[in-house]
């Protein structure tokens, strides 16, 4: 009889699968109790690496047109398509959710996956503007990445509610360094295996896993994220708030007990929530 090969899970950053650079582990355990597997319990050190590696991917996906990166997202879909069975164990296996709704959960993220991959060469239509002036000139509004976004994940459907905040920012071209649910990890750490084999770059997005206490303020208070789109309490958003307040970054706060379900997370307007507007003159008839 073969013994079973236990996983070791590991964080997804920069396009390679790494360890805590502390060392440091937290015990993952099922519903019943038993041990699954030590996950890394991620510093600030860690962060701050995986923050170098986003800002360095941030010029080759911003400089990708829009129909690529739909490309691209959608080879996601297919991907986790391909071991959604796997993903909808993951969300099950700590007990957070049943079985039927890790399976739905696991279905509606695919869907949102294509949905935003559809909307990577056409929110600028919506978003943008041609603006009306007193003079002769051309004057429109179109749309930039911020660079690195920063997102903290619910733990209430934790694959899904990690898509949701995670999809707009990269839709637009931001890269994305995000941190995972704190009572169900699992979920993002399959899905950097499933990115690491899609066709997103290295970088684009980096996964982390380990304390929110201990993270969020960091992620809060790093100068080189520029946003925050994050599931955070009334508490936590003030924290955000105040770490946010000295780099001048901005913050999208949701309720972490959304119903991350609803379509109403589907808007082109969660794009643009992570966007810089820009507003170009110009003279007529030059």
């Amino acid at each position: 009889m073969s013994l079973k090969i236990t996983k070791t899970p590991k964080c997804y950053v920069g396009g390679a699968f790494i360890r805590s650079e502390s060392g440091r582990v937290a015990p993952m355990r099922d519903a019943g109790g038993g041990f699954v597997a030590n996950l890394p319990r991620c510093s600030r050190k860690d962060l701050r690496n995986a923050v170098e590696a986003a800002a360095g991917a941030g010029p080759g996906w911003a400089g990708r047109s829009g129909y690529n990166r739909g490309q691209i997202l959608y080879r996601l879909a297919e991907m986790m398509e391909s071991r959604a069975i796997e993903l909808a164990d993951s969300v099950a296996i700590t007990g957070e959710a049943e079985d039927g709704r890790a399976e739905r959960e696991v279905r509606a993220a695919i869907d949102r996956v294509v949905h935003f991959a559809g909307w990577t060469d056409k929110y600028e239509a919506v978003l943008g503007s041609v603006n009306p002036v007193a003079g002769r000139y051309f004057n429109f509004t179109v749309h930039e990445p911020m660079g690195v976004v920063g997102v903290i994940a619910p733990d209430d459907a934790p694959l899904l509610g990690l898509l949701t905040l995670l999809l707009p920012a990269i839709t637009g071209g931001n890269t994305v360094v995000a941190l995972a649910s704190e009572a169900a990890p699992y979920p993002a750490i399959l899905l950097g295996e499933m990115l690491a084999v899609s066709d997103i770059p290295g970088g684009v997005v980096n996964l982390l896993t380990g304390g929110r206490g201990e993270l969020l303020p960091a992620f809060a208070k790093h100068r080189h994220i520029r946003a925050l789109a994050a599931a955070a309490s009334a508490g936590e958003s003030a924290t955000l708030g105040q770490g946010a307040s000295e780099s001048v970054k901005r913050v999208v706060a949701r309720d972490p007990g959304a119903d991350w379900f609803s379509d109403r997370f589907d808007s082109p307007y969660a794009i643009g929530d992570l966007l810089e507007a820009k507003t170009v003159w110009h003279p007529v008839g030059a």
